[in-house]
């Protein structure tokens, strides 16, 4: 077996200690792992099966490669959603956020809004904005184009974190070019990466079943190589635990090795569980043979065996709080993951779902999960450059944790889908002034008191 400088012996001894109490293919598969070699997609497949007495060691071997490669430091970023609309053309079966335009609970915000939010992300701390929303009919193609340079022309150094896949593609045929040139018509706008979102499932036949009609696998790959290729990097994600196999999960993760080869542009790999209890696949029973979300077990398979099959090749795992809440995440990190992800502020399309665990987590908060796994707290940028290595707890609260202790402040997506001055009514981009959120709460105070969204 290779060895490796970065290796601590007793902790290697453990690993290698489990790993001889597995049944000898596993073994083999992971010793192959810890050698440093790419793992296939047939053995992929066999990890995604193993039983409970094989499950440690796995954790264990990707823990192990991801203290090679990241140490003992585990990241985080400040950053906030803005879901500008809800409103969208397409019927995705696992997707509860999105509305009908002809539904009352379709929404979109007007720019001053979308600015304010920014803003007020910015003079809290954030370095991040995410920006997605649904596909609104007859759009604007230079919509996200517009709204990427108002933002960059109110807040310069924000990095904007935006635009998924579909959203490329569907901002594309809405202005009759190419994806090349709307990515570039991006880029001169100031877009700093693109989530690597609406991957679902790098498997056609499974995407049809789930999700018709929705960008297919290889617009999907267009997109992020395309976007590499003029030097806009993204992220990447899997959806898992609705009616995918263990094959499909692996092939996915082939796929999305391969498209790193070509040109590393990839900065993560976020696996994000099916959330089941709003989904119309699941409440409509839409699609045969669909499961309540991935089990714990599966959660941690997901997570170790793609630190595991993308080593190499991406360095950073994430686990999401969001999907999986604070003590499955904190054990994640004991399972291949080197991230936390972001404080959000603003989550709405999980909790639309059915998510239960916030909207919202503030720094500190973060970080209290990272030093009880006895790791230590780091706040990165978007591209995962480190800004501040926290070896102490601050003594006075960072401005987001004392925002974050305000529960009206922020608000919620069940209040905001309610909001009749945000209500869509056809347009085909924001508009340009409209009232703010403030604005509204101040008008609420004086009538009836309702909740901030």
């Amino acid at each position: 077996m290779k060895t490796n400088n970065n290796e601590i012996p007793y902790l290697y001894q453990a690993v290698e200690n489990l790993i001889e109490m597995t049944p000898p293919k596993v073994a083999r598969i992971l010793d192959k792992a810890l050698s440093g070699d790419e793992i296939t997609v047939d053995e992929g497949e066999q990890l995604f099966g193993v039983d409970s007495p094989s499950l440690l060691a796995l954790m264990a071997t990707a823990d192990e490669l991801r203290r090679r490669v990241n140490g003992d430091t585990v990241t985080y970023v400040v950053n906030r959603n803005i879901n500008f609309t809800n409103v969208c053309i397409k019927h995705c079966g696992f997707c509860a956020f999105s509305r009908d335009h002809r539904e009352e609970e379709g929404y979109l915000l007007p720019l001053n809004e979308i600015i304010r939010r920014a803003q007020e992300a910015w003079d809290l701390g954030a370095t991040e904005i995410c920006v997605q929303a649904g596909l609104p009919p007859k759009m604007e193609g230079s919509l996200y184009i517009d709204l990427t340079r108002e933002i960059k022309k109110a807040i310069p150094q924000m990095h904007i974190h935006g635009f998924s896949p579909e959203e490329i593609l569907y901002g594309s045929i809405r202005s009759k070019s190419s994806i090349s040139e709307y990515l570039l018509g991006l880029k001169e706008a100031g877009i700093g990466s693109l989530p690597g979102t609406s991957a679902e499932i790098l498997i056609q036949d499974v995407r049809d079943k789930i999700s018709p009609g929705r960008i297919s696998v290889e617009q999907w790959k267009e997109v992020i190589l395309s976007a590499h290729k003029i030097g806009i990097p993204t992220t990447s994600t899997i959806m898992f635990g609705h009616v995918e196999t263990y094959r499909d999960r692996a092939i996915h993760l082939q796929v999305i090795r391969d498209v790193q080869k070509v040109h590393y542009g990839i900065t993560e790999f976020v696996p994000l569980s099916f959330v089941h209890n709003e989904a119309p696949m699941w409440q409509q029973n839409l699609v045969e043979g669909i499961q309540p979300g991935a089990t714990g077990m599966e959660v941690i398979k997901m997570h170790a065996v793609s630190r595991i099959m993308l080593n190499n090749y991406i360095d950073n795992i994430q686990c999401s709080w969001v999907k999986e809440g604070p003590k499955l995440a904190q054990i994640l990190l004991s399972a291949g993951c080197n991230d936390v992800g972001g404080t959000l502020i603003n989550e709405s399309i999980s909790t639309s779902a059915g998510a239960q665990y916030g909207q919202l987590v503030p720094p500190s908060e973060l970080r209290y999960w990272i030093r009880n796994m006895g790791r230590v707290p780091a706040r990165r940028s978007t591209l995962y450059v480190l800004e501040k290595v926290y070896e102490e707890e601050p003594a006075k609260l960072e401005l987001l944790d004392i925002a974050a202790s305000d529960p009206l402040r922020f608000g919620s997506y069940e209040e905001l889908i309610k909001l009749e001055p945000f209500r869509y009514d056809g347009q085909r981009a924001p508009s340009l002034v409209g009232p703010t959120l403030p604005e509204l709460l101040e008008i609420d105070n004086r009538t009836k008191g309702s909740k901030v969204v």
